[in-house]
C-alpha cells in the first residue's frame, strides 16, 4: 500500500524525529511504499498569499477562496502545492505526525493544510442543495483513504483525560480529526499519542516503538472513528444539525459519533 507521512518537527534528533524514522522503516519493512513530507526539511511556506498562484484571477483584491479555486481548476497553482496534492491522491493512508503545541498543530502544518487543501480539491466539492450539502464529512476527494494522527505531548496522560485540566484528548483533536481529516473524506483512525515526552529514556522509547509498531501494522485493518457521515440521513439539511430524534436532548462533540444506542434513544 502507499503511505504518506507528513512530519512537522524542526529537530531531526528529537523524539518526533526518532519516531518518524522508526515509522518509515517499519512501514517499508512491511512492504509498503512510503513518501515523506518533512515540512521543516522542505522549508515549507506556511502562509497563504498571492504567490500560491501563477496567474491571478484578480489583481485588485486577493480573495483566498476564489483565487484558490481559479488556480486549482486552471493549473495555476504553485508547484509545491501541486506536488503535495499529488502525494495525497497517491496515498492509501496518510499519517500526520507533530508535537502538540499550544493545544494544536505547529503553524507549519496548519499552513500545509491551508495551502494544499485548495478550493475544488478538499472543499467546495459536490452538489449543494436542500438534500445534499456538498461532498464532505465522509465524502469528498479523499474518501476511501485512511488517516491517523501521531502526536506527542509534554503533559501527563491524566492531564488529557475525561476530568483532566486540558480537556479530553479526543475533544482537543476533534477540530483536526473531524474538521480537517473527516471533512474531505478520510476514514480517521484513533490517534497515537505519546505523553510525558520529556521523561522518555531508552527503555520507554522501546516500549513506545512497540506500541507504535502495532498501530502501524493494523493501519489498514483497525476500525476508524465512527464519525457520522453528513449526507446519510443523520443530519437535517440544510440546517446541518443532528436530527432531533437521535440522542434527543444531548449536545457536545460526542453526539457526532454514531453508536449502537442511537436508535434505542429515538
Amino acid at each position: 500500500m502507499n503511505i504518506l507521512l507528513i512530519h512537522a518537527h524542526p529537530e531531526s534528533r528529537s523524539l518526533n524525529g526518532a519516531l518518524k524514522d522508526f515509522a518509515v522503516q517499519r512501514l517499508q519493512s512491511a512492504g509498503h511504499h512510503v513518501q515523506l513530507s518533512d515540512l521543516y526539511g522542505m522549508q515549507w511556506k506556511a502562509i497563504v498569499d498571492a504567490a500560491d498562484t501563477t496567474q491571478r484571477l484578480s489583481t485588485t483584491r486577493f480573495d483566498v477562496a476564489m483565487e484558490s479555486r481559479h488556480a486549482f481548476e486552471n493549473g495555476f497553482q504553485s508547484e509545491d502545492i501541486t506536488r503535495e496534492q499529488e502525494k495525497l491522491l497517491w496515498a492509501d493512508a496518510v499519517i500526520f505526525q507533530f508535537p502538540l503545541w499550544w493545544y494544536s498543530m505547529p503553524a507549519i502544518l496548519k499552513g500545509w493544510i491551508d495551502r494544499v487543501y485548495a478550493f475544488g480539491f478538499a472543499y467546495g466539492v459536490g452538489e449543494h442543495s436542500v438534500t445534499h450539502w456538498g461532498d464532505r464529512f465522509g465524502e469528498g476527494t479523499l474518501a476511501g483513504k485512511r488517516a491517523m494522527l501521531m502526536v506527542t505531548a509534554g503533559g501527563w496522560e491524566s492531564h488529557y483525560g475525561p476530568r483532566g485540566i486540558n480537556g479530553p484528548i479526543n475533544d482537543m483533536l476533534y477540530p483536526i480529526q473531524h474538521g480537517i481529516l473527516f471533512y474531505p473524506g478520510f476514514d480517521v483512525l484513533p490517534p497515537f499519542v505519546v505523553y510525558r515526552t520529556g521523561s522518555t529514556d531508552e527503555s520507554r522509547f522501546a516500549r513506545i516503538c512497540d506500541e507504535l509498531g502495532q498501530r502501524l501494522d493494523t493501519l489498514f485493518s483497525a476500525d476508524p472513528i465512527a464519525f457520522r457521515p453528513q449526507n446519510k440521513g443523520d443530519y437535517d439539511i440544510p440546517a446541518l444539525t443532528l436530527r432531533s430524534d437521535i440522542l434527543p436532548g444531548q449536545t457536545g462533540l460526542s453526539i457526532h459519533l454514531s453508536g449502537r444506542n442511537d436508535r434505542n434513544l429515538k
